[in-house]
């Protein structure tokens, strides 16, 4: 749920990149806080487990406008990719605006897809929430390695709703700011 802050005029949206394992969630947030002018981000914290780590920054981007005269500030947010963490992915959906579902696009990763997918909309439900009714996105990362699933299979497996998806190459930012985008757009449509 957006947070409104009436002395700055902002409205603080909360965006979720979630998905399985070394997907691409924490290559496409460091992407994003490359390339945003400094002057408009916040700090990007990193909180850090032996094998996982969570990123987080917060933006207020320039060219999305305003809403009845208040900007709009994201707060990005990645998950722990394994399951392992279930209890710190569930925590950081709490009061999501809108999702990314970043998907390894590698054919050995499709079941891990599958079941990361499975995780978000168990976790979202223990909320209320349904993710055909919330800003959802697909991003479909690794787009340039060589064992890659199709874009039919993938979108079979993994988007039956037929959301917004992105092919994308993370490392090389293709794709990050598409993905961003259109989820900043959909959960601005939904304030409105």
């Amino acid at each position: 749920m957006s947070m409104i802050n009436y002395a700055s005029r902002e409205i603080n949206c909360k965006i979720v990149y979630y998905g399985p394992g070394l997907c691409g969630k924490t290559t496409n947030l460091e992407y994003i806080f490359e390339k945003v002018a400094p002057n408009t981000r916040g700090k990007l914290i990193s909180l850090a487990t032996e094998t996982e780590r969570t990123l987080f920054f917060d933006f207020l981007p320039v060219d999305l406008g305003s809403i009845r005269g208040f900007k709009t500030r994201f707060h990005l947010y990645t998950v722990p990719g394994q399951v392992y963490y279930n209890a710190s992915r569930k925590l950081i959906l709490k009061g999501v605006d809108g999702v990314v579902f970043v998907a390894d696009s590698q054919v050995e990763r499709l079941d891990a897809n599958i079941e990361s997918m499975h995780n978000l909309y168990d976790n979202l439900s223990e909320y209320g929430l349904d993710l055909r009714e919330i800003p959802f996105v697909i991003q479909y990362n690794k787009r340039d390695l060589p064992n890659i699933s199709s874009l039919e299979e993938l979108q079979r497996e993994l988007n039956p709703t037929g959301v917004p998806t992105f092919e994308a190459v993370g490392v090389r930012g293709i794709g990050v700011f598409d993905t961003l985008k259109a989820v900043s757009k959909l959960v601005i449509k939904a304030l409105s």
